[in-house]
């Protein structure tokens, strides 16, 4: 059977969390998509968490014998795509339930290739209580993006057709920023649904939540694989420093 959709969802030991990422699968409006869950050799059992799935026509759930990270298991998810739009969601992450509907008819609607949604975060497994609202620009093309990384992966869908033969690199971390780099390089544009419909969640573990690492990182990544120079990469992770800034809080972005 064929769908319009696939969610490709990678996970790794976030079985107290992967119950509500796929139910908020299952609970979107739109229905015409199917899940690709890849574990990527987990030691917490996340089968118990996703046996009553199994059996579902449009659930694929592959168990890695080996830990191959997540770059690996991304292009996994990605080859056993045959449909014309991709989606990708963290284990840890969800969705709201007309984040499919909304964001899919507002490519069919301006013929968009590649689109994103606003996202609020979470530090803690129970949701209640204020959260932050990240709110991204509008558009992003390559130049805007390296200065302002904010497009969470876990909000993104793109047609398979721009994807073509990319695949993530096998980076220590950011593999996602460099791939959303490389898609944008094509003269692609990101496009902003204008909607908070994602939940992103940073716990303790979240490899995104150590910020010098990151800005390390960042750096190498500019360095190595879009081959910066000195001065531009300098300022490029200036304007990354004060955007992110802008959007976390001096307190929560230096703690994170």
């Amino acid at each position: 059977m064929s769908f319009e959709v696939s969610v490709i969802v990678p996970n790794y030991n976030n079985a107290k969390y992967l119950e509500k990422c796929i139910r908020s699968i299952y609970d979107q409006s739109f229905k015409n998509f199917e899940i690709i869950l890849i574990d990527d050799n987990s030691s917490d059992n996340p089968e118990k968490e996703i046996k009553k799935y199994k059996n579902f026509e449009n659930f694929k759930f592959i168990k890695l014998k080996k830990n191959k990270g997540p770059a690996f298991v991304r292009n996994l998810g990605m080859r056993k795509s045959k449909n014309e739009y991709v989606a990708f969601l963290d284990s840890d992450d969800f969705w709201l339930p007309n984040k499919l509907e909304k964001q899919i008819n507002f490519m069919r609607l301006n013929n968009y290739s590649f689109t994103f949604t606003d996202y609020f975060l979470i530090k803690k497994i129970n949701t209640d209580g204020p959260k932050k609202v990240i709110y991204s620009k509008k558009v992003y093309d390559f130049e805007t993006f390296v200065k302002d990384t904010t497009i969470g992966t876990s909000t993104i869908v793109i047609k398979k057709n721009l994807i073509k033969n990319l695949k993530f690199k096998n980076t220590l971390i950011m593999e996602d920023y460099l791939f959303k780099c490389e898609i944008l390089k094509k003269k692609t544009l990101a496009y902003n649904c204008d909607e908070v419909l994602t939940g992103y969640r940073i716990t303790p573990n979240s490899r995104n939540s150590k910020v010098i690492r990151n800005i390390k990182n960042l750096w190498g990544i500019n360095d190595k694989y879009l081959k910066f120079s000195f001065f531009k990469n300098l300022k490029c992770i200036i304007f990354v420093i004060i955007s992110s800034l802008k959007k976390y809080g001096a307190n929560k972005y230096l703690n994170q």
